[in-house]
């Protein structure tokens, strides 16, 4: 019964408003720019809380972390898709910055399969913090057609949280998932026990 507890739900939750997203914007365009603004936020509600609901009800699992962090791609990856339907001029003249991210996020992977055989799981606060600045910037591109303004800071935050990723994977010794910083996968590889934030790591 747990795969139907409520984190697993939240997160099923941000799975289904992913394709819900692509269609509404093809559907009904602009007119709808303020529904898609909503479940943007709708779903960053759930990856607060399905973290903290879990860790609260004791289970909290590599599993839930995996999954969470896959849904997180796969949610992001609509609202960009979205945001290209809306104003596609802005991706396109910044073809190069936005294709560095995209080929940043696919190198963690490659070097997390390769090491560890599984997909990355870290759930960094330098992440956290790069989530807030794309929630801010689609916010601004599909609710006010105003995201190109906020598009190099927010491609120099992913550059730099994915930098923290990755070294984080080559840092840790083995695959773990709620790793805080590359600082802590340090600490992990030294043989030094870390502390983690119970509202934000497990």
């Amino acid at each position: 019964m747990k795969y139907f507890s409520i984190p697993f739900l939240l997160v099923y939750t941000r799975l289904l408003l992913a394709p819900v997203m692509i269609v509404v914007s093809l559907q009904w365009g602009h007119p709808a720019r303020f529904v898609l603004v909503g479940f943007i936020v709708l779903g960053l509600l759930t990856d607060v809380f399905d973290g903290i609901i879990a860790r609260r009800m004791g289970i909290s699992s590599p599993f839930l972390r995996r999954l969470d962090s896959q849904v997180d791609l796969i949610f992001w990856v609509s609202i960009a898709i979205s945001a290209c339907i809306f104003d596609p001029n802005v991706f396109y003249d910044h073809r190069w910055a936005c294709g560095a991210v995209v080929m940043t996020e696919v190198l963690c992977y490659l070097i997390s399969i390769i090491r560890f055989k599984r997909e990355t799981c870290t759930h960094a606060f330098l992440s956290k913090l790069w989530g807030l600045c794309l929630l801010f910037f689609f916010i601004a591109s599909i609710g006010f057609g105003q995201g190109e303004r906020y598009l190099h800071f927010t491609v120099v935050w992913g550059l730099i949280s994915q930098t923290d990723v990755m070294l984080i994977i080559l840092l840790l010794p083995k695959w773990q998932n709620d790793i805080p910083s590359s600082y802590h996968a340090w600490l992990i590889r030294r043989g030094i026990p870390i502390k983690r934030n119970k509202w934000l790591n497990g």
